[in-house]
């Protein structure tokens, strides 16, 4: 005797296991969302720097080495060894078990000049979340979420994060024999728009001593923390910080280089920026675009780099852009088709990819 399964039973079948699959996926972003908070809080309490620096601590040790309370590390602890983060010793008394950073840890949430630093991912998602009444109201009515009412969490754990990354601006620009020759001339002077937290900036003025750079953002806290940083490294007679919209960049006279380096798509207005950039940068000059690399066009079931861009602009870049009013709402997945229509809107030909990948960005030419 024979059994046949009707076409219902087999779709009954197949949506029940895409069911569990999916809740598998939510159970799973929910542990991860827990790992990063906990992360933030371990880094802004001091927790896994102090760990880093002691051969196993219990929970009153590093309550009173941090002066925090004791049974909240204590939970704390406990978490993040059942996650894996942490290691602990098989002690059975809670009170004299003691727990040390697991391998791989102290690079990835305490080295600042690491590449693999990503501690300032759990701020930055911390930054987001506390605004979530703000980007609801977004999402209703439209406007947006500022770079300020994000605040200092998000505005360092950006910077922090492309540090590591704008260090290595001056070996990349080596290879490229053009813009090396361009940042090496005879009084050079570039505009760094958008520059954040100045690391850029800075990288660039260390590694090129005759070069002269003028920044400018519209982020008042930014422009502060950047001009402390360029004193502390000693480039300050070079490197100047400017609280300015950057489409007013013509109005500082000429530049040979223009930069914009992972900002454009947080600009309301980017074709007009990529116009002042063409009336100021001289005409062997070059304007250089830092942006993410995204790919060519949208397709669903997307990379995890893909999926990782939409992250940041539903909760970050697109709601910033979009504060400011008018808007081009553009959004951190700005492909390269979006780019070649600002350039040609804004009087340029084209675009020419310089690097195509660079960590998350890619590197433009607007030409």
């Amino acid at each position: 005797m024979s059994t046949t399964i009707s076409d219902t039973g087999i779709e009954t079948a197949a949506e029940a296991e895409a069911t569990a699959t999916f809740a598998d996926r939510i159970m799973a972003a929910t542990l991860g969302w827990f790992d990063l908070m906990s992360v933030h809080l371990g880094s802004q309490l001091g927790w896994y720097a102090e760990l880093s620096r002691a051969d196993g601590l219990t929970a009153d040790e590093l309550a009173v080495r941090t002066q925090t309370d004791t049974r909240y590390a204590r939970e704390w602890l406990e978490q993040q060894a059942a996650s894996g983060i942490l290691r602990a010793d098989a002690d059975e008394d809670s009170a004299t078990r003691r727990f040390r950073l697991a391998s791989g840890v102290a690079e990835v949430l305490l080295d600042r000049g690491s590449q693999s630093y990503l501690e300032p991912l759990a701020r930055m998602a911390a930054a987001s979340g506390a605004q979530i009444d703000a980007l609801l109201g977004a999402y209703r009515a439209g406007g947006g979420v500022s770079w300020e009412q994000l605040g200092r969490h998000a505005r360092e754990a950006q910077a922090d994060m492309n540090r590591p990354w704008f260090d290595e601006l001056p070996a990349l620009f080596a290879g490229i024999e053009r813009l090396d020759a361009v940042l090496r001339g005879p009084d050079a002077r570039i505009a760094d728009l958008g520059f954040g937290g100045g690391w850029s900036s800075i990288a660039l003025a260390k590694a090129y001593p005759e070069l002269r750079v003028v920044g400018l953002d519209i982020d008042e806290a930014s422009v502060e923390a950047a001009r402390l940083n360029a004193a502390e490294a000693g480039v300050a007679d070079r490197v100047e910080f400017l609280l300015c919209d950057a489409a007013l960049v013509a109005e500082y006279g000429h530049f040979d280089a223009v930069f914009a380096f992972e900002c454009l798509h947080d600009m309301p207005h980017p074709v007009e920026v990529l116009a002042a950039a063409r009336a100021a940068v001289a005409d062997d000059g070059m304007v250089v675009i830092m942006d993410e690399a995204t790919e060519e066009r949208f397709a669903a079931n997307a990379s995890e780099l893909e999926r990782l861009l939409y992250g940041f602009s539903l909760f970050v870049c697109l709601p910033d852009g979009r504060s400011h009013t008018p808007s081009a709402g553009t959004g951190t997945v700005m492909r390269p088709s979006t780019l070649r229509a600002y350039a040609r809107s804004a009087g340029w030909s084209d675009i020419r990819v310089l690097v195509p990948e660079f960590g998350l960005w890619r590197f433009y030419e607007i030409v």
